[in-house]
């Protein structure tokens, strides 16, 4: 496990250096540039759709020359540049670039990554090793925006952007040293195997076929997470408070992702995904008419404990169907599947909000996640590992 907790500590850094910026980019837009939700919901869609289109490369990349290790730094490396890239934007073209760059850093590392967690441990804890990465990973979001959050309270009206773009540098650059602590594991192949992955597409389990649909199905619902900020903001949060609603998302997560990646290696993977598709149902019905700022607290708590029941849960799925040989292209794809939906996703909450309202956007994703839950609850088949 301690290759797990290098891993993590990774993570840890990058989240804190990538959320001392991440809350601040739709306020930032917004307040500098003059943008709208719609135009808010166009530059994330575009970064991350552009940014899944790595992904399965990178995965096949992974498993073609098993370098898995430098790929993954590769990929944290473009953190930085994307702090520099925000510390030079003059219009929001520039955010739009710099969040490319930060998008295609991580469809570069994921894959790799995942691969990494995955042959550190035994099969049967892939769930308790997703979950303490992914907790740890959480952990690090929580304290950037809790920084945020405190620089925030502290500068008020004199608060400067630009500032906290160039402290974020400095936790980036501390998880990139953690990968002098990192060991990968060397699997060689014969060179009959290195093919192209759709060569080998016979070899996918079905299972894992009807998985990838209905994370993208659920993904057109599950739009950029800036909307939800600017749904609190339109509740009427200040920008501060907007901040500390994410810390609790966050902290939230990370608590709960190790305890259910665990329960999911006993219980199997569907009894966790099933009820963390229904929770994000639930959760965006909450966004959309949450009419007490106590609710509103309380879907944002809620959205953490989704997040920690589908996120670490789902890479030990993909993780343990996967043919081994493409378990690296298996994760990249997954990955990319949800990542290519992200651009119509953000693009039509972004359009449905200034069309209709801020709650439809949120009744949409409702609509789809649950359609994705029934799905899996009645076509998945369970796996326990007990």
């Amino acid at each position: 496990m301690l290759n797990i907790i290098f891993l993590g500590l990774v993570s840890f850094f990058t989240d804190i250096s990538s959320e001392m910026v991440y809350p601040l980019i739709p306020l930032y837009l917004v307040s500098s540039f003059g943008a709208t939700p719609a135009l808010v919901g166009v530059v994330e869609g575009i970064a991350e759709s552009l940014a899944s289109l790595l992904k399965v490369f990178s995965g096949y990349v992974t498993d073609r020359f098993q370098q898995k290790k430098a790929t993954a730094f590769m990929g944290y490396a473009a953190g930085i540049v994307y702090k520099l890239a925000l510390l030079f934007a003059g219009s929001w073209l520039g955010i739009l670039g710099a969040r490319v760059i930060d998008r295609v850093g991580k469809g570069i590392r994921t894959a790799p990554r995942d691969v990494l967690v995955s042959e550190s441990v035994e099969q049967d804890k892939l769930g308790k090793a997703f979950g303490l990465h992914k907790a740890m990973d959480m952990l690090g979001a929580a304290i950037g925006i809790l920084i945020t959050y405190f620089v925030l309270r502290n500068m008020g009206s004199n608060f400067e952007y630009k500032k906290m773009f160039s402290l974020s540098i400095i936790p980036a650059v501390l998880g990139l040293l953690m990968f002098f602590f990192i060991k990968q594991k060397k699997n060689p192949r014969p060179a009959k195997t290195k093919e192209l992955f759709w060569v080998n597409a016979r070899k996918i389990d079905s299972q894992l076929k009807l998985y990838l649909f209905v994370v993208f199905l659920f993904t057109l619902g599950n739009s950029s997470n800036t909307f939800i900020l600017l749904k609190a903001q339109a509740a009427g949060f200040d920008t501060v408070s907007v901040i500390l609603l994410y810390f609790l998302y966050n902290i939230t997560a990370s608590v709960l992702s190790m305890p259910f990646g665990k329960l999911s290696d006993c219980v199997g993977r569907k009894k966790l995904l099933v009820p963390g598709y229904l929770a994000f149902s639930l959760c965006y019905l909450g966004f959309a008419f949450a009419s007490e700022r106590w609710m509103m607290v309380a879907v944002f708590a809620v959205y953490g404990a989704y997040t920690a029941m589908i996120a670490g849960v789902e890479r030990a799925y993909v993780a343990e169907i996967a043919p081994p040989e493409l378990k690296g292209t298996m994760l990249g794809l997954q990955s990319t599947v949800s990542g290519v939906a992200l651009l119509p996703a953000s693009v039509i909450a972004g359009f449905l909000w200034n069309a209709f309202g801020s709650a439809v956007p949120f009744v949409f994703g409702a609509v789809l996640s649950l359609a994705a839950a029934l799905i899996l609850l009645v076509f998945m088949k369970n796996r326990a590992n007990a």
